[in-house]
């Protein structure tokens, strides 16, 4: 009998769109997962995933996103706790999937996360508008104004869960497949050049730590850690999208008989 599978899509920014082309080459390979969790742009692949859109419509138009598409500049910065705002982002995920979609309503069984900057927790988000918990989601700090929501306020995921692993395992995901776009972060780059390049450089190399020892912890419920091969790509600059679909699509062909194997296909 087929094994549960479940999918953990991790947060990355640009270098996200390697899930798109993941996801593709699992579809064409007949894969289909039973449970997704996602984190910051793995949430945003991940629900229009679990929503039923297929992943050439998603490719088309993640291949083709700009910072003007998806973001709008902050008149005041320091008082909205960001540089942009997500509305644009907001408005194209609901000409995908409409404005009002619910977590029950999706075709495959989705979570994501975020942080709250109040409790300094991890949200797992599970019921209720699926567009407000995707976009809490992917709130970069600093970078995007956070999220307010029943007294919390919200940030990207990866602050603390770059990875959202066990929430799969609750979820009742009997093989867990996990797709981290980032890998190590730690690695020497230039000199960040003014205070928000200081800041995320910052968020990097604190995220990859906590990456690190959340993985360790979490090992025995893993059945297939994957990390597409993205070189330096920089996972704040909207470009190399096309590569990063390509690195993807490439991870999910080379696995593809690894992971039937594991649901004992």
């Amino acid at each position: 009998m087929r094994k549960k599978l479940g999918l953990a899509l991790g947060a990355g920014g640009a270098r996200g769109v390697a899930h798109v082309g993941f996801l593709q080459a699992l579809e064409e390979e007949g894969i289909q997962a039973d449970y997704v969790t996602g984190c910051s742009m793995g949430s945003i692949v991940g629900v229009c995933y679990c929503a039923g859109i297929s992943m050439s419509v998603v490719k088309d138009a993640v291949l083709n996103l700009s910072l003007l598409k998806i973001a709008s500049l902050n008149v005041n910065p320091i008082r909205m706790n960001g540089v942009f705002r997500m509305t644009k982002a907001r408005k194209l995920l609901e000409s995908y999937l409409g404005a009002h979609l619910r977590f029950e309503d999706l075709k495959i069984p989705f979570r994501c996360v975020a942080t709250d900057i109040i409790s300094g927790k991890t949200i797992e988000m599970k019921e209720g508008n699926v567009i407000d918990a995707v976009v809490a989601s992917a709130s970069i700090p600093g970078v995007f104004s956070p999220q307010e929501k029943d007294g919390m306020l919200l940030v990207d995921g990866g602050v603390l869960e770059r990875v959202p692993v066990k929430e799969l395992k609750n979820m009742g995901a009997e093989v867990i497949v996990a797709v981290d776009v980032l890998g190590d972060l730690t690695a020497e780059r230039p000199a960040p050049k003014n205070l928000i390049a200081s800041f995320l450089r910052f968020i990097d190399v604190i995220d990859t730590n906590v990456t690190k020892r959340n993985r360790r912890s979490r090992s025995k419920n893993i059945h297939l850690w994957l990390e597409p091969q993205l070189g330096d790509m920089d996972q704040y600059q909207v470009k190399n999208l096309a590569f990063a679909y390509e690195k993807g699509y490439e991870l999910g062909k080379e696995n593809a008989e690894k992971i039937r194997a594991l649901l004992g296909e």
